[in-house]
């Protein structure tokens, strides 16, 4: 019974952990090392991250500095940010690669708000099948004389309230993400 439980709760954990990743990877009006991280350089053949090919930084709210290690590599990175979705232009000065982020207009901050509760969505099916699973293993408990009806009973509400706690934890991390994404 305990197994079950903790087993649920470790798994809402990590389906708000991936909401989280997703919510990084969001563009909004502030710039953030985050939004390269899944940009992918075909360096030497091989799809590498861009965090591993040299140091991104944010000297302000507005930019995104990649400064590579090989300087053969400037090329590269241009070229995959180039391609990603994200929509921006490097400014490559040979020393340093620039990434300005341009302020976000009304629309496509509303499209991004609509992203953002789609995500959210996805987390809260995650969050309930998660739930349905551990409920299910407590019914199968159950029927195998393991544990009592009334176990079984206390158990399923017990994660009818996990299940209720990550929830609304799922829609906290959202709301916060909406208001950065609508703040100018």
């Amino acid at each position: 019974m305990e197994q079950v439980k903790k087993d649920a709760e470790d798994r809402m954990g990590k389906a708000i952990g991936a909401l989280e990743r997703e919510f990084a990877g969001l563009r909004t009006g502030r710039a953030s090392t985050a939004l390269v991280d899944n940009i992918k350089v075909d360096y030497y053949g091989t799809p590498t991250a861009i965090n591993q090919l040299g140091s991104v930084a944010v000297p302000d709210s507005r930019t995104i500095t990649i400064q590579p290690w090989d300087k053969g590599a400037f090329p590269l990175v241009e070229k995959a940010i180039m391609k990603s979705d994200l929509g921006l232009t490097p400014i490559n000065d040979g020393k340093i690669i620039r990434i300005g982020i341009p302020p976000l207009t009304e629309d496509r901050r509303k499209d991004l708000v609509k992203v953002a509760r789609k995500y959210t969505e996805d987390c809260k099916v995650a969050i309930r099948n998660i739930r349905r699973d551990a409920n299910d293993a407590l019914k199968k408990l159950e029927k195998d004389k393991t544990i009592s009806e009334d176990d079984c009973k206390k158990s399923t509400e017990q994660i009818q309230k996990l299940t209720d706690a990550y929830v609304a934890k799922a829609d906290k991390v959202a709301q916060t993400k909406e208001k950065e994404i609508m703040e100018i």
